[in-house]
């Protein structure tokens, strides 16, 4: 991942006033080797463990003294001016707290990304969804999402967000560990009267499940358990919403075991059980 997508962003950070940093997040194969060998002009903050995808970003910002931080996946690869068009956008508008690129996937480079799209969105149920993808699904980029938009939610795959807010808000929550956990932060800031944009003219390739796949049952484990916790942390009035959800989930959890994904079957249950544990933490 490092040596296929680190260059990119090493050759069009053309800006003296950004600094790249990596984030060590207890890796055990040959990362750090390979960032001081490969790359010693990168910055690298190493962690003492595997502190999750939350708590790790926050961990490694709580270093960092800058007016803006990119999160940047490690599977992402940048094109010209990616930065600029988002720093612009930041820098005009004040009211605005976070900003994302368009994320076409690296694999069909003329397609989006599961992962943020062309910006976030939630309905009624508290289930996230972006313009350019539906379920499992995505789109072919025909330039159909290339205007500029408030979204619900920036992707945690590329977002730009401004430091002192992603402080004063808390930052990503670490008992999500994992997935989840930058909607959450998003609904937070909005709740604090932020707002959030999707930029397009800003454009990245994310290869998607690099460090999980999607059909990991730990993955679903995840995005289920921590979409319950999102809900009853931020939306008014969740009971309702957690009502319906116990059943949906249990649908959920039927239909893959027609699909014979029994692991995926059982991490929704475990999921449920372990935000009961959880909830009363919010």
């Amino acid at each position: 991942m490092l040596r296929r997508y680190l260059p990119s962003v090493v050759k069009t950070n053309g800006n003296s006033s950004v600094e790249i940093v990596v984030a060590d997040n207890g890796s055990t194969d040959d990362s750090l080797r390979i960032l001081h060998d490969e790359f010693p002009d990168v910055k690298t903050i190493v962690l003492d463990k595997n502190y999750g995808f939350a708590e790790g970003y926050n961990r490694a910002i709580n270093q960092i003294d800058s007016e803006y931080v990119v999160l940047l996946n490690s599977d992402v690869e940048v094109t010209e001016r990616w930065l600029n068009t988002l720093l612009d956008y930041m820098d005009a508008h004040s009211e605005v707290a976070a900003v994302q690129p368009k994320i076409l996937s690296w694999l069909r480079k003329d397609h989006f990304e599961h992962a943020g799209a062309a910006g976030g969105y939630l309905n009624i149920l508290g289930y996230p969804y972006c313009r350019g993808r539906n379920f499992r699904g995505v789109e072919q980029d025909n330039g159909q999402y290339d205007d500029i938009v408030e979204v619900d939610w920036t992707s945690g795959a590329c977002m730009c967000v401004r430091t002192k807010v992603y402080k004063e808000v808390g930052g990503l929550d670490a008992a999500f560990f994992a997935h989840m956990e930058e909607i959450d932060l998003c609904w937070r800031i909005r709740r604090a009267g932020w707002k959030l944009m999707c930029v397009p003219q800003s454009v990245v390739y994310h290869l998607g499940g690099g460090a999980l796949s999607y059909d990991n049952p730990r993955k679903t484990y995840l995005n289920f358990r921590n979409n319950l916790l999102m809900i009853r942390k931020n939306k008014r009035w969740p009971w309702a919403v957690l009502f319906c959800r116990f059943f949906l989930d249990y649908v959920a959890a039927c239909y893959f075991l027609i699909l014979g994904n029994v692991g995926s079957a059982k991490a929704v249950v475990e999921a449920r059980k372990d935000y009961h544990n959880m909830a009363k933490n919010y």
